[in-house]
């Protein structure tokens, strides 16, 4: 079998299975584990995907970001879910930041604790914060963006800057154990970083569907997530790499 032709077969591979094993590989295909791994190198230095200890995974980067009525319309039962199970973790008195998103709106939706103090860049989830009880709401100014209807950029990261939280929700459009916490707009995930570096605890907050997938900017390594909330949908055998790592992981149903 040719080069090209084998590393096509692996490229077809990696589309269907998003990761694969070297020793799988050079079982299927016939040949040595040092001949895949050689390829795997060559192919990860052309872009076509990210290697890992012991094979390789997808690594589509995209820059494609879909609209916010897209987003709202899509895996709602898993936000649900992963919205209630998250603000279960906000206690009384607790101060935190709320990341803009569809899948973070449902936690503002689900808050029930008291005396809490909230920051968020989100006009949608100040909205739902200000008709609670006990709540006080800090919006962060900045430039709105239609896609997202987040607030980012200098004023809102200079914003954040001034506060230090005890938790931070952050969604994101991607989440990968070698690529990180990503998403498609470079502003958009500054402003997400300066919400991390106030947090004592991150709180990931991400459907199923999120695993595996590089944007273009990167908000952070997973070095600094404490906690992932995501739904039992989610493959077995990447959240058990993210336990590895040593991040605390909550399924819900």
């Amino acid at each position: 079998m040719f080069t090209e032709e084998r590393r096509q077969l692996i490229s077809e591979m990696l589309s269907q299975k998003s990761r694969i094993k070297v020793s799988e590989i050079s079982e299927l295909l016939n040949v040595s584990e040092s001949t895949i791994r050689r390829d795997l190198k060559d192919m990860e230095e052309m872009g076509l995907l990210s290697r890992t200890h012991g094979g390789a995974v997808s690594f589509s980067v995209t820059n494609f970001e879909p609209t916010y009525n897209e987003k709202e319309s899509s895996n709602q039962e898993e936000k649900n879910s992963i919205g209630k199970a998250a603000a279960e973790m906000i206690k009384d008195g607790d101060t935190i930041v709320i990341d803009s998103g569809t899948t973070t709106l449902e936690i503002a939706k689900n808050i029930t604790a008291k005396n809490i103090s909230v920051i968020t860049n989100s006009i949608d989830i100040a909205s739902v914060l200000c008709q609670k009880e006990s709540i006080e709401v800090i919006l962060t100014g900045g430039s709105l963006r239609p896609n997202t209807r987040a607030m980012v950029g200098q004023i809102a990261e200079n914003a954040i800057k001034n506060f230090r939280v005890d938790k931070a929700f952050i969604g994101a459009n991607g989440i990968s154990a070698e690529a990180g916490l990503t998403t498609p707009n470079y502003t958009e995930a500054q402003t997400k970083k300066a919400m991390i570096d106030i947090a004592n605890k991150v709180i990931i907050a991400v459907d199923s569907t999120k695993f595996n997938r590089v944007n273009l900017a990167v908000i952070s390594p997973v070095s600094e997530i404490t906690t992932i909330i995501t739904t039992s949908a989610a493959d077995k055998k990447i959240l058990k790499e993210y336990e590895l790592l040593g991040i605390e992981l909550r399924l819900t149903d």
